[in-house]
């Protein structure tokens, strides 16, 4: 970044623990505010299972991630990536030996895991969105998006 505004990277990975709540939800925010300018995929160091919470707090912001099938760091086709975003220590350890053979840029946002807080559906529900929020501003903010121009 040189001065102002910062650039999305051309090809972004995020990643986390089981590729099923939070490393999903920041690659379809990603996709979503950066529409065919930038590469996205998420990963896991192990694979998890889909979960309904992420479904539906992203369908209360209008993206669909219903057809998401968690899998890992292995499974991934294309590893050209600028940066990998870890949003979980276990992940974050995984990135940082990838970088012995690849070349990208590692960076670690802690994020809390929402499948950890109990209680009712609502409860449950707030946790995820306090989740997916904090990814959209953070992903807005280190990328540099800017709403398009109304008109």
């Amino acid at each position: 970044m040189t001065g102002g505004t910062p650039k999305p990277p051309s090809a972004v990975l995020f990643a986390c623990g089981m590729n099923a709540v939070r490393s999903p939800m920041a690659a379809a925010i990603t996709r979503h505010l950066f529409p065919h300018t930038v590469y996205v995929a998420s990963a896991g160091v192990r694979e998890g299972q889909p979960d309904g919470f992420v479904t539906a707090v992203m369908e209360e912001i209008g993206i669909d991630v219903s057809a998401h099938q968690p899998h890992t760091f292995e499974d991934l086709a294309d590893t050209s990536f600028d940066v990998v975003i870890s949003l979980a220590p276990e992940a974050h350890h995984k990135a940082l030996e990838l970088t012995r053979t690849m070349a990208f840029d590692a960076e670690y946002w802690p994020t809390e895991d929402p499948t950890v807080v109990s209680g009712t559906r609502d409860q449950r529900l707030h946790a995820y969105r306090r989740v997916r929020d904090l990814l959209m501003q953070r992903i807005k903010q280190r990328f540099g998006w800017q709403p398009p121009p109304s008109g």
